[in-house]
């Protein structure tokens, strides 16, 4: 999707305006994927912007430079602090943001531990990750051929800049056969998530999502969404997904701060149907969440 450019990018400790928030061409990030980042949302409520869980994609993006032996020169609070006086001086009612922590300029090589390390935030408009039509009715998914990255090659743990390589062959494949989004298997063949998203089926009012051994990213999005659905009263099991599973589902949806809760309607031509019951129900529960509809979830919405 087209980034649509705001006033200022918070780059080191400063305002730096869109157009000159510039790294040099041999940022060893750049050459290597020795980075790490964030996606967060901000959304409009009836008392101001709110930032959906920070402090805890704040803390995610400390455990992902952590994996990498990377020390951010900033504290969590800092970076969330960061981050509410950028969307306040871009005066954005609701965004994307974005933090990157990356090896710098000075170093060259795969020993990366000399070169600097930067931290960049950006906030910018973005839409609907897969489409206002693939949130309301559902996506197209199918299985991609290739695997997801496991925790001996590359930890699926940290959200790192590099390993996204392994989504984008993902991502292209599945465009190129006339799907909507991919689906990766782990090294064992049990469905792990989608490129840049977590998974969840529904079988006779039971849902079911990949554990944490299946090489997923654990995302706060899914976090939220186990919680949500436990307080709703629904049973959710964390196991081992295969194929089959997925293509006699009652429902799939998938999660992320990009794609929220987006229906699958379809898994490799298997047709699962409208998005259901099940799905709709959380769907229009975390909405109301994060839009501040829900005193109950209010901890989960950092005021900007």
């Amino acid at each position: 999707m087209p980034i649509e450019a705001s006033k200022k990018i918070w780059m080191n400790g400063k305002l730096v305006d869109w157009e000159n928030a510039k790294i040099h061409v041999l940022t060893h990030a750049l050459h290597y994927g020795s980075g790490v980042f964030e996606g967060i949302r901000c959304y409009k409520t009836s008392q101001g912007p709110a930032v959906f869980r920070l402090k805890e994609h704040m803390q995610r993006l400390k455990q992902s430079a952590k994996i990498y032996f990377m020390e951010i020169p900033y504290t969590v609070d800092e970076l969330c602090d960061a981050t509410k006086e950028l969307i306040r001086v871009n005066e954005m009612e609701a965004c994307y943001i974005r933090p990157i922590v990356y090896r710098g300029y000075g170093e060259m090589g795969l020993n990366p531990l000399n070169a600097p390390v930067d931290v960049s935030i950006a906030v910018w408009s973005w839409g609907t990750y897969l489409g206002e039509e693939g949130l309301k009715n559902g996506i197209r998914a199918s299985i991609s051929s290739f695997q997801r990255i496991s925790s001996n090659v590359i930890p699926p743990n940290s959200k790192a800049t590099g390993q996204y390589i392994n989504s984008i062959l993902a991502k292209i494949g599945t465009m190129m056969s006339g799907h909507d989004e991919a689906i990766l298997l782990d090294l064992r063949g049990f469905v792990s998530e989608g490129p840049g998203e977590n998974i969840f089926i529904v079988k006779n009012g039971l849902i079911y999502t990949p554990p944490q051994h299946a090489s997923i990213l654990p995302g706060l999005t899914r976090d939220s969404v186990i919680k949500i659905a436990k307080d709703l009263s629904y049973e959710v099991k964390e196991t081992d997904i295969d194929r089959g599973m997925l293509y006699v589902a009652d429902e799939a949806f998938f999660t992320g701060t990009a794609a929220e809760i987006t229906p699958i309607r379809e898994v490799d031509g298997h047709k699962l149907g409208k998005p259901g019951p099940v799905t709709q129900k959380l769907q229009d529960k975390f909405f109301d969440i994060v839009k501040g509809k829900d005193q109950r979830y209010e901890n989960w919405l950092d005021r900007v």
